[in-house]
């Protein structure tokens, strides 16, 4: 991922809300949950999640498809795997990181 592909993500992570969503696609996988399904588990009112769901999908975060009559957002496993690899690309340097090397890390 590119620098700033990487800052727009953790920039629409950077909010309680749209932080909550993205969890919440990603503990439901790749089938989704409509907008109104996503609503009422995080209590966020329908004007507010259009925004922060706009929000998500403009960092690549989350994918929206048409099914029926209904929007189904799924999270953008891709995008999420990139952000994680190039947050811990660098890790231990370069060794695997275990408790013991992330131990030996710390200043």
């Amino acid at each position: 991922m590119k620098s700033k592909s990487i800052v727009a993500a953790l920039a629409a992570l950077a909010h309680e809300s749209r932080l909550s969503t993205f969890r919440l696609l990603v503990q439901t996988g790749p089938q989704g949950l409509a907008a109104s399904k996503i609503g009422e588990q995080l209590d966020i009112a329908p004007s507010s999640l259009t925004f922060h769901l706009k929000e998500l999908s403009s960092a690549g975060l989350i994918e929206a498809r048409q099914d029926g009559r209904f929007i189904i957002y799924s999270a953008n496993f891709d995008t999420m795997n990139g952000l994680l690899s190039y947050l811990t690309e660098n890790c231990c340097g370069g060794e695997s990181c275990t408790s013991s090397t992330i131990k030996s890390c710390k200043p």
